[in-house]
């Protein structure tokens, strides 16, 4: 517990890109209130959906969306994305503004922002929470690696939830062979745990991130889901107002889970059908769970990882279009992720407030 913080208030931002950031940040809002910080916690969209349900006695803030949407096609990842910019430029200078206010509205005292470029301040200590600080984009990967290891400079550390060693989950994403940031590794950081309970279902599927794409691996897996011989449970990674439950034959639905349920449905299932998203993995790394991965097709940092962890004979992976139910038989193939089982000094990252 760290007793030299006199409950100074710090803001914690996730991006609303799926629901990774908002996820990975719950640990650490659990450590702010355990070494006496109390904090603000600001996103948008279904990110800050999510954090209400996990906090709802927290004091939330909305910052504007970036509005970031995913093609159809993802060979159109890129395109929608450069198209997406004008308005993503616009939402972060918004943000820059509205983080100001906030500082003297609410007395913040220091800053955490998961990928949220605009959430920044020069008058109070900021942290940068990022997997990549090399920036996946096909032939354009220098230059906006380059662009956000510039953003990052500008924070007072940037922490990266990976471990710094020869075998690591993000590879070339969350490493770099120079550079002048001020990093810390804080090994995987989940918020679930591993508990030795009975298996219940044979496959666990989880879908998580934006539109369309979700929607569209939900049908296809919908559809394939009904070859398989065995117990199902199915977290579409929807968020409403109420949770609902259908069962279909050997498959339970659920629309999505808060993260008790979640944690222990995944301690009981035997394997686990996913995105390759970094949150997920490193989720699996402390449930020590065997998977199989169809990445976001387009997203760059989704293919690069399954593709890694794949070559690494960890775990594999199909595209979305690709993806037969019949592919879920070379998990046995493979050795699973490694046991990263790493402590996070909290007292001592919270320092730099």
């Amino acid at each position: 517990m760290n007793l030299d913080s006199e409950n100074k208030t710090i803001l914690i931002a996730p991006l609303n890109w799926g629901l990774g950031h908002a996820t990975r940040c719950i640990p650490i809002i659990k450590a702010l209130q355990e070494n006496n910080f109390t904090p603000i916690v600001a996103s948008d969209g279904v990110a800050l959906e999510l954090l209400r349900k996990e906090f709802p006695y927290l004091k939330t803030l909305e910052l504007p969306s970036y509005q970031i949407e995913y093609a159809k096609n993802g060979k159109n990842f890129k395109w929608k994305l450069m198209k997406s910019l004008p308005k993503m430029i616009e939402a972060i200078r918004e943000e820059k503004r509205i983080v100001k206010k906030w500082i003297q509205k609410y007395e913040i005292d220091g800053i955490i922002s998961d990928n949220r470029l605009g959430v920044f301040s020069n008058k109070i200590p900021s942290v940068f929470i990022t997997h990549q600080l090399n920036v996946m984009t096909g032939n354009t990967t220098w230059l906006t690696s380059k662009l956000h290891q510039y953003i990052i400079q500008k924070y007072n550390a940037c922490w990266v939830p990976d471990v710094n060693s020869q075998l690591n989950l993000t590879g070339k994403l969350g490493h770099l062979e120079n550079n002048s940031l001020n990093l810390r590794y804080l090994g995987p950081l989940s918020r679930m745990h591993k508990m030795a309970l009975p298996i219940q279902y044979d496959l666990m599927i989880i879908l998580s991130g934006p539109e369309p794409q979700r929607g569209l691996l939900e049908a296809h897996l919908t559809e394939e889901i009904k070859r398989f011989q065995g117990k199902v449970v199915f977290v579409k990674g929807i968020i409403e107002a109420e949770q609902k439950k259908e069962q279909i034959g050997n498959v339970t639905y659920y629309n999505f889970m808060k993260t008790r349920q979640l944690e222990q449905t995944f301690n009981e299932s035997e394997k686990v059908l996913c995105r390759s998203g970094y949150t997920t993995i490193m989720d699996l790394v402390k449930l020590h769970k065997k998977a199989f991965f169809i990445p976001t097709p387009g997203q760059y940092e989704q293919i690069y990882l399954a593709e890694k962890l794949q070559n690494e004979g960890l775990v594999p992976y199909a595209t979305q279009d690709a993806f037969k139910i019949e592919n879920l038989s070379q998990i046995e193939k493979f050795k699973g992720l490694p046991l990263l089982d790493t402590t996070v000094n909290w007292e001592e990252l919270f320092k730099v407030f």
